[in-house]
């Protein structure tokens, strides 16, 4: 089943894209966010996802806002997400989602990200890629580009998750950990329709 990928980022994004006939021989950049601008992120090309929704799946405690710029903007060529500690609702934190939902998707692809990422108990800066079309997950799929998770400090995770086509209802999750105390790094994720994989 063909599924088109869409962009669920945080951070520095450059995306390419090829058909499954032209491999990496021939890359054509289909999408790209360089930052060279400053202000609020580009709302050509990203939305928001506002609010908490029950704690996105991960047991989240902060507010995701729209357009604050004390949560998310792009200043001297880069974009920062900013979890800041203030009270909205019956949250205490905030910060901000950025996706590409509804703006752009690709099916394949070549992913470039370059990344300078906090540390900390209670951090998880993503990067990740999903569906067009989630009905349920992770049945749909989801490919976890880059995670650093608070509560495994210095490790970088890389993950699959999928339904497991031969045990129908067992979630199965792939993980592969990058690298160790790691403060900016550098990611190519390839997918086409026989290939995928980390560079």
């Amino acid at each position: 089943m063909r599924h088109s990928l869409l962009f669920a980022a945080i951070i520095f994004i450059l995306f390419t894209s090829c058909t499954t006939q032209q491999q990496s021989q021939s890359w054509q950049m289909v999408w790209s966010d360089e930052f060279n601008y400053t202000g609020l992120p580009d709302t050509r090309k990203w939305n928001y996802e506002v609010g908490n929704n029950g704690g996105w799946g991960n047991n989240e405690l902060q507010y995701y806002t729209s357009e604050k710029r004390e949560n998310a903007r792009v200043e001297n060529g880069m974009l920062i997400i900013e979890a800041r500690k203030e009270k909205i609702d019956t949250f205490n934190y905030t910060s901000a989602r950025l996706v590409t939902k509804n703006k752009a998707s690709w099916q394949y692809g070549k992913i470039e990200v370059s990344a300078k990422i906090p540390a900390g108990l209670g951090s998880w800066p993503a990067i990740w890629m999903l569906t067009d079309s989630m009905k349920a997950w992770p049945d749909d799929g989801e490919i976890d580009i880059m995670e650093h998770v608070g509560f495994n400090q210095g490790y970088i995770h890389a993950s699959i998750h999928v339904k497991n086509i031969i045990i129908a209802s067992e979630h199965k999750k792939q993980t592969l950990y990058l690298c160790q105390t790691v403060q900016r790094l550098f990611i190519i994720i390839l997918w086409s329709g026989t290939r995928k994989g980390l560079l």
